[in-house]
């Protein structure tokens, strides 16, 4: 099984804003592809907040063909949406992991 994480850190005056539309259409949105099992959304605790909330956003699916596929296909797309909204107001990584 593969993790697909993109951790966020996003400016505390939409902060709020941003969760509801990964909770309410980008995961869903992510989702539809059809490509990933199963997602989640988590705040990291512990955390220096001064500039900003930091959130995980994990998707898992079956295999890193998949996440190429993902790549390839959808990745482009669905950050241009997300910059279009929120650009300038967070900073984003991403990394892939295989779970053991």
């Amino acid at each position: 099984m593969i993790v697909y994480n993109v951790t966020v850190k996003v400016n505390t005056e939409v902060a709020d804003e941003w969760v509801n539309w990964m909770k309410s259409e980008h995961m869903a949105d992510v989702m539809g592809t059809g490509l990933f099992i199963d997602c989640r959304l988590c705040r990291l605790l512990e955390q220096d907040e001064t500039e900003g909330q930091t959130y995980s956003a994990q998707y898992t699916m079956a295999s890193l063909d998949l996440y190429n596929s993902y790549i390839d296909k959808h990745a482009l797309q669905m950050r241009e949406k997300s910059f279009k909204l929120f650009g300038g107001k967070f900073a984003a990584f991403r990394t892939v992991m295989e779970i053991v």
